[in-house]
């Protein structure tokens, strides 16, 4: 019997997958960021080495996300901008290697929708950020696990975690955009431990 596609229905018709720990799997993830670049066109960066996990409660708003991200990890295709990105400018991975998210609540925002409240630290600063998550399913897996898939998308002011280099270029336009979109793309495996090792 395939139990894997089975989702279960929540109050108000919202869903997520079901109660217990899931594992973030950063092989089949994406946590990207997107910067404007001279008020034209955009700058689009990854971290490729990152982790967390997902404790879905019986009472899903209890329900509990956490995550770090290496900062070193940050790749936007350029080693001389990604060198950049990752000294005292901005990231400044020497004195804050990792970044780290905790949910501190979780609210109905539709069907498969949810506001995730938690807290942000980056670059020594600690402060509130709101994911928009959608949930998007849940089924088997080819190494015999069951796998949630989600979405979730956040803005960040660089100036909120002390981020303030910029650069101004002609006519007042400056190099970088002062915010940055987040898309998170997750894939989460039902359990403690990712099964494929």
């Amino acid at each position: 019997m395939d139990v894997g596609t089975v989702v279960l229905a929540r109050q108000g018709g919202a869903e997520l997958p079901p109660p217990g720990p899931w594992t973030i799997d950063p092989m089949h993830s994406t946590v990207a960021a997107v910067a404007q670049h001279l008020g034209i066109s955009s700058v689009h960066g990854r971290f490729t080495e990152f982790g967390g996990r997902i404790d879905i409660a019986e009472d899903v708003e209890k329900s509990r996300v956490e995550a770090v991200i290496k900062a070193a990890s940050i790749d936007t295709g350029n080693g001389m901008r990604d060198g950049h990105l990752r000294n005292e400018d901005f990231l400044n991975v020497d004195v804050y290697p990792e970044i780290t998210y905790r949910s501190t609540g979780l609210e109905p925002a539709g069907p498969d929708r949810w506001t995730v409240h938690g807290d942000l630290a980056l670059h020594g600063v600690v402060r509130p950020v709101d994911l928009g998550l959608s949930y998007l399913g849940t089924g088997p897996d080819p190494w015999g696990g069951v796998r949630a898939a989600f979405r979730a998308t956040a803005e960040l002011r660089r100036e909120d975690f002390k981020m303030n280099y910029n650069q101004v270029v002609a006519a007042g336009i400056a190099a970088i955009g002062t915010t940055l979109k987040v898309e998170l793309d997750i894939q989460a495996v039902q359990g403690e431990t990712l099964p494929m090792g």
